[in-house]
């Protein structure tokens, strides 16, 4: 048996036992060396590097952008390739398959492509000119797919597809992601049972306990191989494997699932990245890496955008910079997959053991006053306490307190207005402070170590959609409006817009990212500590011959920053100069010192 067949069985036996390992090994080889015969090129390791400095991937749904008479895949490749062809290099499109409900994550059927967003050769198109990420949506499949009808018409095959539970049975200790019943009862075929939906009643949980299940979900990660993703997210992961008594998240067998899934990749696709999304604490979620080499290669950093808006509400880096000062990697092969921002809310289980009750509040509290939501958990002891603030990113990082302060286009001057902000040239209007306060938020995002995912909305500039929630009823709804081209083209083409300021902001971060080797997402990473309003990386490519030193300014205020060099492997510099907008600055004495205007962001290299 060759070294990953036999780390294959390996996984087999830890899941199931090894008398089962060996009943069953036969049936996954099968499977995987069928798929190898046919896809020769795929099961061949690239000679190149996967991901460097030149990637960022766009979070998008495949119905975003939208126009009149055609298919959305179609529109949205369209306007993608207009705009961001040479800036975003992958394009994950969210759950584009048959559903059922949860704006995709309900999935009917995992093989087909949703009649009313196109067809595989619209996606195959969009993958002409963007890598492309796919979702697995396999911790639960809708009550509408053939599976869990056949389940619940007594067909033999799908009998032990599902979890189903006995009412009675203590699930006290299991880990709650809504205020929702975990069973549900359902009539079947030889009577009402209920059975285990972790998420709704419509989103059925699979049964991994059962290989078959596996194998099948084996199939369909191949089956996505074939069809081009090159990045493909674990959706709810966490969540797959049951054990009563337990928590049902992050257990041993769950790990070893996504180990599972990493090896027959490695050894049928070895060029398709796996990227865990594990809502939970910080430290539980980085247990996905593995030991570096054997489960995921990304995951998603979902501390990162609470603590970056608690940054900037604060005017105050500490928290951030303590916690990003422990991003260590286990090995040179993974990664993180940051963002601030997605088509869920933001989650705030990520940081239980991070920012205080108090914190928790008070965030909680700045996104009901800003026109959001707040989405709840059911606890063990039948109390209910806050899961994740709906609301849309940028409307998040609104301050009613310093927005009073400034002016609308059509406004004058008062006597309110900061004089950091009265004194530039000309004086900052409102639509710009926001645009440049967002913008940083998004700097830090970008200059840290990982490979960053951007939300369309953030890109483009979106607020909160209300009105969609008030037509849905789901608090999620906030953050996936549905936009015409016609319309977004006209706001982007237009000067005051809000959309405007921050698409063009954003595409030279995107410029400057890409263009220095130093944010090579397997690069070096240092946080600096220099001024409490300043968050300060110093990132440095993989060679070590290219340093950034990146400053990140979260306050309305014009800051002092001065840095000494000498600790820093930069060597004799007489001058540094600013990758985004070209300004040089003096070093006198190995001292950077510099005045850094209200959430100006520099990314500083020889």
């Amino acid at each position: 048996m060759k070294p990953l067949e036999k780390k294959l069985f390996e996984h087999l036996a830890f899941l199931y036992g090894e008398e089962k390992a060996d009943s069953i090994i036969n049936r996954f080889l099968d499977l995987i060396h069928a798929f190898q015969a046919q896809h020769e090129t795929l099961a061949k390791p690239l000679s190149s590097e996967k991901i460097s400095e030149k990637d960022a991937i766009l979070i998008t749904y495949g119905d975003m952008v939208q126009q009149q008479g055609e298919a959305p895949l179609k529109t949205l490749s369209a306007f993608l390739q207009k705009y961001l062809d040479d800036k975003i290099s992958t394009v994950h499109i969210l759950p584009f398959y048959p559903y059922s409900s949860d704006d995709g994550f309900a999935v009917i059927d995992y093989r087909r492509v949703n009649a009313n967003l196109g067809t595989w050769e619209d996606v195959a198109t969009l993958g002409e000119n963007f890598r492309l990420m796919f979702d697995a949506v396999v911790n639960h499949i809708s009550s509408q797919s053939a599976a869990f009808q056949g389940f619940l018409k007594g067909e033999p095959k799908y009998q032990e597809y599902f979890t189903v539970v006995d009412p009675e049975t203590d699930l006290s200790r299991v880990f709650r992601p809504r205020a929702k019943p975990l069973l549900t009862p359902f009539q079947t075929a030889t009577g009402e049972k209920y059975v285990w939906t972790t998420f709704s009643a419509d989103q059925i949980d699979l049964n991994f306990a059962n290989p078959d299940v596996l194998l099948e979900v084996i199939d369909i990660l191949l089956f996505y191989a074939a069809h081009g993703a090159e990045f493909v997210r674990l959706d709810a992961v966490t969540f797959v494997w049951k054990e009563i008594g337990t928590t049902c998240i992050n257990l041993p067998r769950t790990h070893r699932i996504v180990q599972l899934m990493r090896t027959v990749l490695d050894m049928a696709a070895p060029n398709v990245a796996l990227i865990t999304e594990t809502n939970v604490p910080h430290e539980d979620n980085i247990a996905y890496f593995g030991d570096g080499i054997n489960e995921a290669q990304m995951v998603y950093n979902f501390a990162l955008p609470l603590l970056t808006l608690h940054a900037f509400l604060h005017a105050d880096v500490r928290t951030l910079s303590e916690w990003a000062a422990t991003l260590d990697l286990p090995s040179d092969q993974v990664t993180f997959f940051n963002f601030l921002a997605g088509h869920d809310g933001i989650g705030m289980l990520p940081v239980k053991n991070i920012l205080s009750l108090e914190d928790l509040s008070d965030l909680a509290a700045h996104t009901k006053a800003l026109g959001g939501y707040v989405s709840y958990k059911s606890n063990e002891d039948g109390s209910q306490s806050p899961y994740e603030l709906n609301i849309n990113y940028l409307d998040a990082l609104s301050d009613p307190g310093d927005f009073k302060k400034c002016i609308d286009p059509v406004d004058e001057l008062n006597d309110n207005y900061p004089d950091t902000l009265r004194n530039s040239d000309p004086p900052m209007k409102k639509t710009e402070l926001r645009a440049k306060r967002f913008l940083a938020s998004q700097a830090i995002m970008l200059a840290l170590r990982g490979v960053p995912g951007i939300y369309f909305h953030s890109l483009f500039g979106s607020r909160n959609w209300t009105e969609g929630v008030q037509e849905t009823g789901r608090h999620r709804t906030i953050n996936r409006e549905k936009v015409q081209r016609a319309q977004i083209e006209a706001e982007l083409n237009d000067p005051d817009s809000i959309r405007h300021h921050i698409f063009l902001g954003y595409k030279e971060l995107l410029k400057a990212r890409m263009s220095n080797p130093a944010f090579h997402p397997y690069g070096a990473q240092e946080v600096l500590s220099v001024q409490r309003s300043v968050f300060a990386l110093l990132r440095t490519s993989l060679d070590g011959k290219t340093q950034s030193i990146c400053l990140h300014n979260v306050s309305s205020q014009s800051l002092d920053v001065n840095i000494d060099l000498k600790s820093l492997p930069l060597g004799d510099v007489i001058s540094l100069t600013d990758i985004i907008s070209q300004k040089e600055f003096a070093v006198s004495e190995n001292q950077l010192r510099i005045r850094i205007a209200p959430y100006e962001v520099l990314w500083l290299s020889k």
